[in-house]
């Protein structure tokens, strides 16, 4: 992503945004409500609903153009998106959620591939398989949306506030499974309220505000930045 602007109604809300995921790296974005920090996971999903538009600017993504692409084809060239709030459907069950996840692969057999993959990494899912997804609680319902995500087989993961309204344990579930995708070969592009955490976990972090980059750089080196710490972290 290159010199992006995206615009409401005209009025942009996105100025300038560069930024880039080099495979295999975990990399934070974080910054405050309303600073852009949705808008840019729609942009790069193709989620172009409402009165939202790019307005300038370049979207790559393994060497190809993403531009003017609807949903289903940026999802078949391998980026996956968890969207905040899960939207699961609640009267399926988990088996049925996570099926949804591989309606754009080419035969069953994939599909069936796919899912004991994402039931090796996550066999909670394979306990509560044939439970409706709208009794688990809000951390199993995340683990539900991600798996369902991971079973497109993406190459790049993207994952807004994945830990709002989690307890603590259930936040240091998610925090490792990132980790664990990772090291599986998912690059991560993760979105995230838990300032502290999401840098410590990340390779690299942007700074987001009011639709800017304003910072930028190795996530470890942002948690000491004396702006991060005073805005996002209260030292």
């Amino acid at each position: 992503m290159n010199g992006l602007q995206a615009e409401y109604r005209d009025i942009p809300v996105l100025w300038e945004v560069s930024l880039h995921v080099r495979a295999g790296e975990i990399v934070a974005l974080v910054g405050s409500n309303g600073a852009g920090k949705t808008t840019l996971l729609k942009v790069l999903s193709g989620l172009r609903e409402g009165f939202l538009k790019v307005a300038r600017g370049t979207l790559r993504f393994g060497g190809e153009g993403l531009w003017g692409l609807d949903p289903a084809r940026i999802v078949r060239r391998g980026i996956a998106h968890v969207p905040e709030g899960r939207h699961l459907f609640p009267g399926l069950t988990v088996l049925e959620n996570l099926r949804l996840g591989a309606y754009l692969l080419a035969s069953r057999r994939e599909a069936a591939e796919a899912l004991e993959r994402v039931i090796g990494m996550l066999p909670l899912l394979g306990e509560r398989r044939r439970q409706l997804a709208g009794t688990l609680s809000g951390g199993e319902q995340q683990l539900v949306a991600i798996g369902r995500a991971l079973m497109q087989r993406p190459t790049l993961l993207m994952l807004d506030e994945p830990s709002v309204g989690l307890a603590p344990r259930m936040v240091a579930t998610v925090f490792e499974l990132v980790r664990r995708i990772r090291a599986g070969g998912v690059s991560v592009l993760l979105v995230e309220q838990n300032v502290r955490q999401a840098l410590a976990l990340a390779d690299r972090a942007y700074v987001l505000e009011n639709g800017r980059v304003v910072l930028e750089g190795p996530g470890t080196a942002l948690v000491e930045h004396p702006k991060v710490r005073r805005a996002y972290l209260g030292l």
